[in-house]
């Protein structure tokens, strides 16, 4: 068997069919960090004050908008890139029959020890995401007030193994175990209406204050397959905790957001789900596996408040950017992973159609994985958006040679300030 292979296949086919987790930054934000640039429309979905600033009413504008994304692509993986190797060969180790107790235990010795090398940091996540096309639309008045309407699809799949002791079965010198892998999938339809307005100005600059109510409609699937179970194909039980067994409910997640800008820097807070809406997870059976790893049977998932402060300094016309944001506190997504994002950012937006916008950054998670990101982004004719990340963190492939344990990539096409 090859359950890793199957589990591996089924979640990426299955994430392909939704979008991003709510956890990652939409677009290029994922490179410019969560200050808002008006040269870079993804970042108006971080603060919600940002809106006011994005469209150019020196041009007589009073509306900005998306074309098509941005599509973003996201993969990350434990510790063990071999893990299919590893875990093919334990179940080779646990389908075999051993002419005594003996060859049994030393049967369960070799097992063990590959569980003790791989349980911990074993998992693959993938995520998808794309904004419902033309989102957002941004309308700002003539009498300082800008409104947004935002809609997106996304969603993250992930699969872990659960070690659990390998023992022998005493009846017929088999092996047994709980070991088992374990799979996440949370699909999430939001649907957000904000509005944001200058709230006081003097010569030095202006004060800017936004709220945004996002409607969260998020469908969460869970399946457990025990690693020795011969009768349950991992496949099956994947797609039916995303499809049959998936479990969907609705709530609604306030954010506020300010920011005071000048013509040479800006520093913004934001405040994203202050009255942590909660949802309905799927349910499952639990196992000793599942019990070590503190899973019970009936999770529920909220919405965590998070603070966000940014800041950034640039030129007048907002060419050249230095940018910079801080999550206060972490919070964790849908599949139970912790995210503090700390990022900074260099960025150049020329007037020209004909020379590309460059950016690059660095961004890191302060909590879970800590992973840490080099980040680099190119936008062309003012409108097309490609950024692309790369991880830090590396890991060694069956062949010895190191490769990044997490990789990001988006594109999109919208209308430029």
């Amino acid at each position: 068997m090859k359950k890793l292979i199957l589990v591996s296949s089924s979640l990426l086919s299955t994430a392909v069919l939704a979008a991003m987790p709510v956890n990652q930054p939409v677009g290029s934000s994922f490179t410019l960090s969560n200050a808002p640039n008006q040269r870079a429309l993804a970042t108006a979905l971080a603060n919600p004050a940002a809106p006011f600033l994005m469209v150019n009413q020196e041009d007589e504008d009073n509306f900005r908008f998306g074309i098509v994304g941005p599509l973003s692509v996201g993969i990350e993986m434990g510790d063990v890139s071999d893990l299919g190797d590893q875990v093919e060969e334990i179940e080779d180790i646990l389908d075999a029959t051993y002419a005594n107790n003996s060859a049994a235990q030393a049967g369960v010795n070799d097992a063990n020890a590959i569980l003790d090398e791989i349980g911990d940091t074993a998992y693959v996540k993938t995520s998808l995401g794309m904004q419902v096309p033309f989102m957002p639309v941004i309308y700002k008045t003539d009498n300082n007030a800008a409104f947004i309407l935002d809609a997106s699809i996304s969603a993250v799949a992930k699969g872990s193994l659960l070690a659990d002791d390998v023992n022998v079965n005493g009846t017929n010198d088999g092996l047994v175990t709980d070991t088992s892998f374990y799979a996440q999938t949370a699909v999430d339809l939001q649907i957000g209406l904000g509005y944001s307005q200058s709230i006081w100005e003097n010569s030095h600059g202006m004060l800017v204050g936004g709220a945004k109510a996002n409607l969260h409609n998020l469908s969460m699937g869970r399946a457990l397959v025990k690693l020795d179970d011969e009768d349950v194909e991992a496949g099956d039980a994947i797609s039916d905790s995303i499809s049959d067994d998936a479990v969907s409910s609705t709530g609604v997640g306030i954010d506020l957001g300010a920011v005071w800008v000048s013509n040479y820097y800006q520093v913004g807070v934001t405040v994203a789900n202050i009255n942590e809406p909660e949802f309905d997870g799927a349910p499952i059976t639990a196992n000793a596996a599942s019990n070590k790893y503190g899973i019970t049977a009936s999770d529920k998932y909220v919405m965590e408040m998070q603070t966000t402060i940014d800041a950034a300094v640039s030129t007048k016309g907002k060419q050249v950017t230095l940018g910079m944001s801080y999550d206060t506190n972490p919070v964790k997504d849908a599949v139970g992973d912790e995210y503090q994002w700390a990022a900074a950012s260099v960025s150049y937006y020329g007037d020209s159609h004909f020379l590309p916008g460059l950016r690059a950054g660095y961004r890191q998670n302060m909590a879970g994985t800590e992973l840490s990101y080099a980040t680099f982004g190119l936008t062309f004719l003012k409108r097309l958006n490609i950024d692309l990340a790369v991880g830090l963190d590396t890991v060694e492939d069956e062949d010895g040679d190191e490769m990044p344990r997490s990789a990001f990539f988006s594109i999109g096409y919208d209308t430029a300030f």
